[in-house]
């Protein structure tokens, strides 16, 4: 039971680090193991609280955890984490900037899960420079996977949905 309490101190301590040094993901891997910390950007209008779970809730083996007004989702991997499905294709970022699910705060998102697309379908914008980039799907199928959040930065060629080809 010790171990727990020290274990989750540690992962605390992470997450506070994150947080001082404006951090949205931490991955750290130890042997087998994995443990991945994200949070989502902090929202100006809406204080400091920092929300990083799930609208659809935890995964299994995500355990949710606040400190101190802020909360994180750690999701926990090892090497018997089930397999990924090669049968999705992914859909990537083709630049940096920021994500963007929605055309304006106040509109529906342009996909959920379960949004049939073709590859002409605007998923999302990316900013860059101050610049609003429409990416399209350039895929047919449905969306079964949304990886990133609004507002999220997002690196080349990260993959920010995942598809069920048609």
């Amino acid at each position: 039971m010790a171990e727990k309490d020290t274990d989750l101190q540690k992962i605390k301590e992470l997450i506070e680090i994150m947080k001082e040094n404006e951090l949205l993901e931490v991955e750290i891997k130890h042997g087998d193991d994995k443990i991945v910390l994200k949070r989502s950007q902090p929202q100006p209008s809406f204080g400091p609280t920092i929300s990083a779970v799930p609208a659809m809730g935890p995964e299994p083996g995500a355990i949710p955890v606040r400190v101190g007004g802020a909360e994180a989702l750690i999701q926990t991997y090892t090497s018997q984490a089930a397999p990924v499905a090669a049968d999705l294709a992914e859909i990537k970022s083709p630049i940096v900037g920021t994500f963007y699910a929605t055309p304006s705060p106040d509109s529906e998102p342009y996909v959920e899960i379960g949004s049939t697309v073709n590859p002409q379908t605007v998923v999302c914008i990316i900013e860059a420079m101050k610049v609003m980039n429409e990416i399209k799907a350039e895929t047919s199928g449905t969306i079964v996977e949304i990886l990133v959040t609004n507002g999220q930065a997002v690196e080349f060629g990260q993959v920010l949905f995942k598809v069920k080809p048609d």
